[in-house]
């Protein structure tokens, strides 16, 4: 296989990322047949790799890469095609000429495998399994590793989903307007799980998987593009970048948790942040605004605070106060707690945290009992803060989050926290991770002290 050189490899990213759904998508209309189309997109790839270091990139790159797509499609189906008259359709659609002008088919296709990808007849892993083999290109392996299982349990998952699609015959269409909010709503909640599992790993060494957090937002991008009117979508991809715009940040050189009040905002990704804020100013069109308009607002306070005393937590505690009204979660409400803590004091939020203990609804949860420990230690009350500690670092999964708990446990005994103090630092939001299937919210509360 010949050499790549630099101009090359970064050609084929280029058009893995910007091309893979779509090919995928039309071979899939074309054909009716996901791992044909899969397999044909994968050779057209490979293709390329053999033959642009020696021909040289071509002027569309998109454009080479659906030829070579079409006619390895075309080549199988002719191979296999039992009806006639089926053959002549496919031959026609596969032999269209890939250098037209505008592809609206293809933009129209990406839409609907979204849609497909993400009915409601499938369980939410396999939603997210199939959104990212099929619109992000991840392998096998890479959404094994993403799912903590082995990657034969995940190739199964895979083609069981598949499978579903074709034995219940779901369609490859975008919905019909009266179901579009229902369906779009899943599509949405599949992007942004599919965001916090980048942005907070649900276990592993490393807290940022920042290509999970990159195609969340190339796929809510895309979302945007094709339904501009959609507010929520909008929303929704200024909520992603005005969290994302901090990721440089969150840790140190060693990995270590940085908390909000101590990162050096001017790593923030300023460009991000008003590319959020332009989002969200264009999402809001109606008086009403959606789960993650409001959670994009509440990212917004954090993203425009100049430091962290500057934030204005009594705007957040109301925003909370909105959200989990229209979408009731103990999450939001445990975010709520710490909003309020930040406005009003430790004892204000610990009552709130008091209640929601007592629902057992955020049982197992170690954020419960982190952000109980950083109140009570605000509080002066160094033992049952230690002990609550404890108690998150029994439940804690990742090890970064551990590590920072540790120290956490360590400070509780040495720092001098006058009694009845108010909460000083800022929590930074994050969102439940999609392979725990926690509720994603905007500002889980870090320990209460600020940790990203």
């Amino acid at each position: 296989m010949p050499e790549l050189n630099p101009e090359t490899d970064r050609a084929l990213a280029d058009a893995f990322r910007g091309e893979w759904g779509r090919i995928v998508a039309s071979l899939i209309r074309l054909t009716g047949d996901w791992d044909l189309a899969e397999e044909c997109a994968q050779d057209a790839f490979t293709a390329a790799v053999q033959r642009w270091p020696h021909d040289g990139v071509p002027k569309r790159p998109g454009a080479w890469l659906t030829t070579v797509a079409r006619n390895r499609a075309l080549d199988r189906v002719r191979r296999h095609a039992t009806e006639e008259r089926k053959l002549i359709e496919v031959a026609a659609e596969l032999a269209r000429d890939p250098d037209e002008p505008a592809f609206p088919e293809i933009q129209d296709d990406r839409l609907c495998l979204i849609f497909t990808c993400c009915h409601p007849a499938l369980p939410l892993e396999g939603r997210v399994a199939l959104t990212l083999r099929t619109l992000a290109g991840l392998s096998t392996a890479e959404i094994a590793r993403a799912f903590l299982v082995p990657e034969a349990t995940m190739a199964k998952r895979l083609v069981r989903n598949k499978n579903k699609i074709r034995d219940a015959r779901i369609t490859f269409q975008v919905p019909s307007p009266h179901r579009l909010p229902e369906r779009t709503a899943g599509v949405l909640a599949v992007i942004y799980l599919l965001f916090n599992e980048g942005y907070g790993a649900s276990a592993g060494a490393a807290l940022i998987r920042r290509d999970l957090c990159a195609e969340a937002i190339r796929l809510a991008r895309l979302v945007v593009h094709l339904m501009p009117e959609d507010n929520e979508a909008r929303g929704l991809l200024a909520l992603m970048l005005l969290q994302d715009a901090r990721r440089a940040a969150r840790v140190d050189e060693a990995g270590e948790l940085v908390n909000l009040e101590e990162q050096d905002r001017s790593r923030w990704d300023h460009d991000e942040i008003d590319q959020g804020l332009q989002e969200l100013a264009a999402a809001r069109h109606d008086q009403r605004p959606g789960a993650y308009c409001l959670q994009a607002t509440i990212a917004a306070c954090h993203a425009t605070a100049g430091q962290a005393s500057a934030t204005n937590w009594t705007r957040i505690a109301e925003l909370y106060r909105q959200l989990q009204r229209l979408t009731p979660s103990p999450i939001v409400e445990l975010n709520r707690a710490v909003a309020v803590a930040m406005a009003e004091g430790p004892e204000a939020g610990l009552e709130l945290v008091g209640a929601l203990e007592e629902t057992g609804a955020l049982d197992g949860y170690y954020l419960l009992p982190a952000t109980r420990a950083d109140l009570r230690r605000r509080l002066g009350r160094r033992a049952e803060a230690a002990a609550d500690c404890r108690a998150a670092l029994n439940l804690v999964r990742t090890d970064s989050e551990r590590r920072y708990l540790v120290r956490r446990l360590a400070a509780i005994w040495h720092e001098d926290v006058p009694e009845g103090a108010k909460m000083g630092k800022a929590t930074d939001d994050n969102g439940g991770a999609v392979l725990r299937q926690t509720p994603a919210i905007t500002d889980p509360p870090r320990y209460g002290d600020g940790s990203p």
